[in-house]
């Protein structure tokens, strides 16, 4: 694909649901009893992939309608064993919560992925899962295949995160779904809590506290899981990408409305603003248990580098590959540290962006967690280079994003992995006026 300069940005931009919620609402779906229905659902092949998942541990789901779904679950502790082996495509989140969802019932399932999927390291779950008694076989490493042999006593656990991680984190939660007692996870420093909310509506019952340790989670297993009415937001991640193509190509305005605002996901949002981004927040409310706004974001062209503080990296971790993008086309450096997590996200993020901006004429330093863009202002980045999207949907997305603002345009070589959490990327930021097209070279 590649993308080129053009008259600016114009426009509503309707981006998909929320990919952390879908997935979560899918899961929990299956584990309480009856029906939960889910509006708005982000139809990627992620989320499709944990569907399938849910069908193959015995919940009936069911598309009742664009964004519309139908789950009826089998109760905290009712999946069964499945079939054939579980395949979670290129999600990392979908394998590592459906794995603890499983993890303390007494079936045995294998779990497989994509190429990039199966090269992502799953030890960081798998560790604490052995806690309650689920023991994992795996490829060196603990990659992918796997097999997930559920605990047939499990055990309650007091586990702390090692880093930061919301996957680690929902992973140990739905695993003491089915665990008497109380499990508890402490976090050190905070991350998205969708899964602490969305285990409220349906009923668990779980506490969250802030402690000399960190914050502390406690949740009672074995509950009865109510079924629920879920609309999910639309994803600030995705959102991510029209609002910072708006901020760096000239002549833009976009509206994004009804973007999810949750604290522990607003990071980047609150980034752009200190680097001097024209973002405003309209008609804010709530939805579902998650603030909601809508976001318009306008071409800033005096945007400046900044110091991201490292204690924001949990609540924007997706989002650092496009602002890397923003910060190409700031003033000066923007220096962004404690992101180790991007080195084992769909690839070596840190690395795919610093080699594909250097491909494009910005100087970028790097170490083992940390990067520093130095940034070219407004309409200073040469642009002109064949990019790697590494298996990798933000990745790719990112330097179409970067060629809008580029002086010569911007190719990436495989723009498939897009279709993983933002299927309609390509309509809909043509729609806004976006030059992106797709090449046969």
């Amino acid at each position: 694909m590649v993308s080129r300069r053009g008259t600016g940005l114009k426009g509503r931009a309707e981006v998909p649901g929320d990919k952390s919620v879908s997935h979560r609402a899918l899961i929990l779906g299956a584990l309480a009893v009856g029906e939960t229905r889910v509006t708005g659902l982000l139809e990627g092949q992620d989320v499709l992939d944990t569907a399938a998942a849910m069908r193959a541990f015995g919940a009936q789901v069911e598309r009742t309608g664009e964004g519309a779904w139908s789950i009826h679950g089998v109760g905290t502790g009712g999946f069964a064993e499945p079939e054939d082996v579980i395949d979670c495509g290129n999600s990392g989140t979908g394998v590592r919560l459906i794995m603890g969802a499983a993890a303390t019932s007494p079936i045995t399932a294998t779990f497989t992925g994509d190429a990039s999927l199966r090269s992502r390291p799953m030890g960081r779950v798998t560790d604490p899962l052995a806690l309650f008694g689920a023991a994992a076989v795996g490829r060196e490493g603990g990659r992918l295949p796997l097999t997930l042999i559920g605990a047939r006593d499990p055990q309650p656990v007091r586990y702390t995160v090692p880093v930061p991680s919301a996957q680690v984190k929902s992973a140990v939660l739905l695993a003491g779904l089915g665990a008497p007692g109380q499990t508890q996870v402490i976090e050190r420093e905070a991350t998205r809590d969708h899964t602490e909310r969305m285990l409220a509506g349906f009923g668990a019952e779980i506490t969250v506290e802030e402690g000399p340790e960190g914050r502390v989670i406690t949740l009672t297993g074995q509950p009865e899981l109510r079924p629920q009415s879920i609309a999910v937001p639309r994803d600030p991640s995705s959102a991510a990408f029209p609002v910072c193509a708006a901020l760096i190509a000239e002549g833009s305005d976009v509206l994004v409305p009804g973007i999810g605002l949750n604290p522990t996901r607003a990071g980047l949002y609150e980034t752009l603003r200190e680097m001097g981004a024209d973002l405003t927040y309209e008609n804010p409310r709530d939805e579902g248990g998650e603030p909601v706004a809508d976001l318009r974001a306008r071409f800033s062209g005096a945007m400046r580098g900044i110091e991201v503080p490292p204690e924001r990296a949990a609540s924007m971790i997706d989002e650092y590959p496009v602002l890397s993008v923003v910060a190409a086309c700031a003033e000066g450096p923007t220096v962004m540290r404690g992101v180790g997590e991007l080195r084992v996200k769909e690839s070596d993020r840190i690395d795919a962006m610093a080699q594909g901006l250097r491909a494009c004429g910005v100087e970028v330093e790097e170490g083992e967690d940390w990067w520093i863009v130095h940034g070219l202002g407004a309409g200073g980045v040469p642009g002109g280079a064949r990019v790697e999207s590494r298996l990798d949907h933000r990745i790719a997305m990112a330097f179409l994003v970067l060629g809008l603002a580029s002086q010569r345009a911007v190719t990436v070589d495989d723009g498939q992995p897009i279709a993983t959490s933002f299927p309609i990327f390509e309509p809909l930021m043509t729609g806004l006026g976006a030059a992106i097209a797709r090449s046969n070279g």
